[in-house]
């Protein structure tokens, strides 16, 4: 099934919609949908290597706009939602100190969640539930997700041919690696 699909996504990546779907893909990874966009982006970028620059930069800017999407779910739901929680618990003093202590590093958390494989969608929905600066936010999200799409895309560019045989030869195993990878890094983030 994931060879089919590797492969699918491989003769798709020509396809004139291909662009928009990893748009979309990358757009909703960024504020709710749990798998990244490198599941699209890697085969798009090795069966098209000319348009690498443009497949990156379509990631990234989806991908900032869909954080801006998740900023929104935090900061539009907490309101409705997480402020009766926090009042009914009494936790409001214990909410601005979390809310104070992530916005004094949020710049610096932000991007790490941007560049790292660590779910970035629970980021910018805390960023928006903690009202982080939005300049901050933007730029962070910004840098670090076009560091990270374009440094995928760079090292496909340029060693292509050598990682597509890498990939195909061992799809099975770097499969179960990636899904270990994201269930590892929900894992840690529920007990940091």
């Amino acid at each position: 099934m994931i060879k089919r699909l590797y492969d699918w996504t491989l003769d798709k990546a020509e396809h004139p919609k291909a662009l928009w779907i990893l748009a979309a893909f990358s757009f909703a990874e960024s504020s709710f949908f749990p798998i990244p966009p490198d599941v699209l982006l890697i085969p798009m970028v090795l069966a098209a290597p000319t348009r690498a620059w443009r497949i990156a930069f379509v990631c990234s800017i989806a991908s900032v706009f869909g954080g801006l999407f998740g900023y929104y779910i935090g900061y539009a739901l907490f309101d409705t939602v997480g402020q009766p929680i926090i009042d009914l618990y009494n936790m409001q003093e214990k909410f601005s100190w979390f809310q104070a202590k992530y916005n004094e590093f949020g710049a610096i958390i932000v991007a790490l969640a941007g560049f790292t494989p660590i779910p970035y969608k629970v980021f910018t929905i805390a960023s928006g539930l903690t009202h982080l600066d939005l300049t901050t936010f933007i730029i962070a999200s910004a840098l670090s997700r076009a560091a990270r799409f374009f440094l995928v895309a760079a090292l496909l560019w340029k060693f292509g041919v050598p990682i597509r045989t890498f990939i195909e030869k061992r799809l099975g195993m770097l499969a179960l690696l990636f899904f270990a990878l994201l269930i590892g890094s929900f894992v840690a983030l529920k007990y940091i």
